[in-house]
């Protein structure tokens, strides 16, 4: 069987199934809710389809949770097994209690019809999707053989070309040997002829390249100065910058240094007039609340310089923090 035909076999399993599943779970719905309604308490009838809804979940999860596990090829031990069981049997015992009660044994025959299928169409369906599952698995291992068969087959052959291609390689090579060595020994009279005029010409080659040579270190030597000048010029300069770098650092550290020493003297001030009796005015009051934020003073200390209440102190402390402070200009 093909891929196309497997997968037809597992649709045709699955609704086959699914169609039992859905009819027993309607069948046993319309058995039992009565009998579970005689037998609940007064004003709770209302209860009665609760239990065969509950037993029929618990039979849906087993049919599903199996096939799936059956379609990878898993097994989910003595739980499982023990689950679907003991749900065909609550099933059964559900089915034929009314007419068991009622000691009717053909009704009790007839409502015994399909829990007793649903139990068989679940362990069938779990064994055929295990079959299907192993005969897959089986085909799919066939055919990993026959690749890797086909695979051998073509890299021997593709070996074997490889070879004729390397003899004929060699058979070729030894040919043009052959034609070399025959060639050398002819061109080896001629080759004394002409090693004289080669010999004159080799020197005066070599003479030209001297000559060349030296022009071009000379060249070089002088690129090689001018390229020294240059990286002398350009440290020079770079120390230059650095220095700048330097200096201008320093007085910035110094202008941030008197920045600090001009801040902290002006808190000092504005903290020095202590508490005061009436509120100072807004401008100025922030004044002293920035300036008691940046000594570290507590918010009442701070309320008790300006004037002004602690909640609108703790909002200034507040937006100090957040960096959204200002401290308005010109204030005296």
């Amino acid at each position: 069987m093909n891929s196309v035909q497997i997968r037809s076999a597992e649709r045709a399993l699955s609704v086959g199934t699914w169609l039992i599943v859905g009819g027993a779970m309607l069948f046993s719905i319309l058995t039992v809710t009565p009998l579970m309604e005689r037998h609940s308490p007064k004003g709770w009838e209302w209860t009665a389809p609760i239990l065969p809804l509950v037993v029929d979940a618990a039979v849906v999860i087993v049919v599903r949770l199996d096939s799936v596990l059956a379609a990878l090829g898993g097994h989910g031990g003595r739980w499982p097994i023990a689950l679907r069981w003991m749900t065909g049997a609550m099933t059964l015992a559900l089915n034929v209690a009314d007419s068991a009660l009622k000691r009717d044994l053909v009704g009790a025959a007839v409502h015994a019809v399909a829990p007793l299928l649903l139990i068989v169409t679940a362990e069938t369906g779990l064994a055929y999707r295990r079959a299907i599952t192993t005969a897959q698995s089986a085909r799919e291992a066939q055919l990993k053989a026959e690749r890797a068969e086909r695979e051998q087959a073509a890299t021997e052959r593709r070996e074997a070309q490889e070879r004729r291609q390397r003899e004929e390689r060699d058979h070729a090579a030894q040919l043009a040997r052959e034609q070399r060595e025959h060639e050398a020994l002819i061109a080896r009279e001629q080759t004394a002829r002409e090693e004289a005029v080669r010999r004159e010409e080799r020197e005066r080659i070599e003479a030209r390249e001297r000559a060349e040579r030296e022009a071009r270190e000379r060249r070089e030597q002088m690129r090689e100065q001018q390229q020294a000048e240059r990286e002398r010029l350009e440290r020079e300069a770079t120390q230059r910058r650095e220095q700048d770098r330097l200096e201008r650092e320093q007085e910035a550290r110094r202008q941030q240094q008197e920045r600090a020493a001009q801040e902290a003297h002006e808190r000092a001030a504005l903290l020095a007039a202590g508490p005061v009796n009436e509120k100072l005015p807004e401008n100025k009051a922030r004044l002293v609340v920035h300036a008691s934020f940046g000594e570290g003073l507590p918010v009442r200390a701070a309320a008790e310089l300006c004037g002004w209440s602690t909640g609108w102190v703790s909002a200034r402390y507040q937006e100090h923090r957040d960096g959204t402070g200002l401290v308005l200009e010109g204030a005296s």
